[in-house]
């Protein structure tokens, strides 16, 4: 979870052709089950999402008996075809030519998620008594599902749970692996609920050239890094696909519930599988989908089926939780709710992947004070005007300027970031001057970090991982026959 394997994209007009006739098929199997009629909509609403884009890509209306001849139609040559094929992101692949980044508002609407919006915020203030945090106010954090259902529960004392993870695909993270680690910590803190974090080294076997041993030594790696964040032992449970399938009956009973629940077409349409891919690949998204469930972790929650699910992740995980969703109601469970992060940029700018196998496209939680330096001087994509002078009379462009950008991820005072907009917009401040006060702040957070991973023992990251029984808010009420 969380990570990007290398594939190949899958936005051609048969892989939208194939995501149709799969969600039309959910459809079908929604109505002939009766199932809710919010269920129903929500498909609906998916299905004619997906019909739009693929009439923007074809410039005609999707037809069940004629699948696209090509790939590249000459209704693609036009300026409406050439917007709608700026932005595409799935689990493995997110693709913008703007160097902005993804336009999240018609990502919103394209998913069929919520807006996170001030009301939202506010309500999540009122129920915690903490100032929401910058992710939050700055809309890093940007876009939900059944947000507000969480919060009815947790303002009725009814508990509910964070789940996460970590795709583990090499021994260093970077700076935007922690963005979703940091907020959950935060969320951990203010509820006080419990957190699950799976490590998917069973997935990264499955799509990366390592070995097994390879995939779990990532994963006991990684864990050290997001230990390092802070949480509580007392109330987070750290595990591996490869250890805590064999070992938890609970978990794979709904694995296989949720594997018999979707078919071969669906998650064709969804992931973009071929038959090429191996039967692994396949079903996989079952597994990421299993830990949204109570039951799969009977040593925190006994049996219980009820207990809502919160995960925070990046907006490229969605996919795999709206099949979740789909499926959740037909085999008697409560949906999982989300929160959806925007991506970390890649130092070259935001129209750029970062890579593990680029040193230079990011900030890594190994780097040396010397090496943040010159990674953000040398590598920093800037918003900057050619000359002094040019930049001194028009002013610097914040929004596709990097190091302007993880100053809104890492910055902590609201009032100093909007008065380095200002200056910088303005001209007052030179693009030197914006890159040492990013490496002002990244250099104190990297080297922190560092200090408590060292700290983290092996010890340490076994009770992390230990199945055990969790304490948090509302436990009674949790428990109550």
């Amino acid at each position: 979870m969380a990570d990007v394997p290398n594939r190949e994209p899958c936005a051609s007009p048969l892989d939208l052709f194939n995501s149709i006739a799969a969600q039309g098929e959910l459809v079908r199997t929604l109505k002939a089950e009766k199932a809710s009629k919010d269920e129903i909509d929500s498909a609906v609403k998916m299905l004619l999402s997906l019909k739009m884009s693929y009439k923007a890509a074809m410039g005609e209306d999707y037809k069940a008996d004629c699948p696209p001849r090509n790939a590249t139609p000459e209704s693609n040559s036009g300026p409406d075809a050439t917007e709608a094929s700026e932005d595409f992101v799935d689990p493995w692949t997110v693709r913008t030519s703007s160097a902005k980044g993804i336009d999240y508002d018609k990502l919103i609407v394209q998913f069929g998620s919520s807006k996170i919006d001030k009301e939202l915020i506010n309500r999540i203030e009122r129920a915690t008594g903490q100032r929401p945090h910058r992710f939050l106010r700055r809309g890093i954090f940007f876009s939900h599902r059944d947000m507000n259902q969480v919060l009815d529960a947790y303002e009725n004392k009814k508990p509910f749970y964070l789940y996460t993870g970590r795709g583990p695909s090499s021994e260093a993270m970077h700076v935007g692996h922690l963005i979703p680690f940091i907020f959950t910590k935060w969320l951990q803190d203010v509820f006080n609920v419990p957190l699950v974090v799976q490590m998917s080294d069973d997935e990264k076997y499955l799509w990366k050239d390592l070995s097994l041993d390879q995939a779990y030594s990532y994963t006991i790696e990684n864990a050290k890094d997001i230990i390092a964040c802070g949480f509580d032992i007392n109330k987070t449970f750290i595990f591996s696909d490869l250890e805590y399938m064999g070992m938890s009956s609970g978990f794979y009973k709904n694995v296989v519930k949720i594997q018999k629940h979707v078919t071969f077409n669906q998650v064709k349409g969804i992931f973009g599988f071929t038959d090429s891919d191996c039967i692994g690949k396949i079903s996989f998204p079952a597994i990421q989908a299993a830990p949204s469930f109570s039951n799969s972790f009977p040593q925190i929650f006994q049996d219980k089926t009820d207990i809502q699910c919160l995960i925070p992740c990046a907006i490229d995980q969605d996919p795999y939780f709206r099949m979740t969703r789909d499926v959740a109601p037909r085999i008697g469970y409560p949906k999982p709710a989300l929160l959806h992060s925007t991506f970390f940029p890649a130092l070259q700018g935001a129209q750029t992947k970062m890579s593990a196998s680029d040193p230079n496209s990011s900030i890594f939680l190994t780097d040396t004070a010397k090496q943040i330096k010159t990674k953000v001087n040398k590598h920093a994509f800037s918003g900057g005007r050619d000359t002094v002078e040019e930049h001194r009379q028009f002013g610097g462009n914040c929004d596709v300027d990097v190091s302007f950008m993880y100053l809104t991820f890492f910055l902590e005072d609201d009032d100093r970031l909007e008065q380095i907009r200002k200056d910088y917009s303005s001209g007052a401040m030179l693009t030197g001057e914006l890159k040492k006060t990013l490496i002002d702040v990244l250099q104190p957070l990297i080297a922190e970090h560092q200090a408590r991973r060292k700290e983290v023992t092996d010890e340490m990251v076994k009770e992390f991982m230990t199945p055990r029984q969790l304490t948090f808010h509302f436990q009674s009420f949790c428990f109550d026959t």
